[in-house]
C-alpha cells in the first residue's frame, strides 16, 4: 500500500497541468472556430445557410466561442466558460444531426473535455 501523503501533492500537479493543457487547447480550437465564422469563411457561410437561422447567427455563434474560450482560461469563470461552450456543442450536435449530417466526433471530444473542465471547476458547493 502507497503512502497517499506522499504521492497526494505530485498527483494534483500533474492533474492540475494536464487541467490547464486541456483548456488552453480548447480554448485554442475555440478561437480558431471562431475565427472562421467570423471572417466569413466559405464552408461557415453556407453552413450557417443550411441551418437557416441567417448569418447573424454565425456571427453571434462565433462571439459566443470568443468569449468562452476566454473564460475557459480564468480559474473563476472556468465553469461559465466551459458551460457557454457546452452550449455551442449541443447546438452544433443538432445541427449535424437534424441538417448538415456531418461529422459528430469532434462534437463529442470537445463536448466531453469541457465536460470534464465544467466538472473540474465547477463552483463550491454545486454537485458536490
Amino acid at each position: 500500500m502507497t503512502n497517499k501523503a506522499s504521492t497526494t501533492p505530485s498527483t494534483n500537479r500533474l492533474a492540475s497541468i494536464a487541467l490547464w493543457l486541456v483548456k488552453g487547447l480548447l480554448a485554442l480550437a475555440f478561437v480558431f472556430a471562431a475565427y472562421l465564422k467570423l471572417s466569413s469563411n466559405p464552408k461557415m457561410v453556407t453552413e450557417f445557410g443550411e441551418i437557416g437561422l441567417g448569418q447573424g447567427f454565425r456571427y453571434l455563434t462565433g462571439l459566443i466561442e470568443v468569449v468562452g474560450a476566454a473564460l475557459l482560461l480564468w480559474p473563476r469563470t472556468s465553469f461559465l466558460g466551459a458551460v457557454a461552450l457546452l452550449g455551442i456543442c449541443g447546438g452544433a450536435l443538432i445541427a449535424q444531426i437534424q441538417i448538415l449530417h456531418g461529422d459528430l466526433v469532434h462534437v463529442f471530444v470537445l463536448g466531453g473535455l469541457l465536460a470534464l473542465v465544467a466538472w473540474t471547476s465547477r463552483p463550491a458547493g454545486l454537485l458536490r
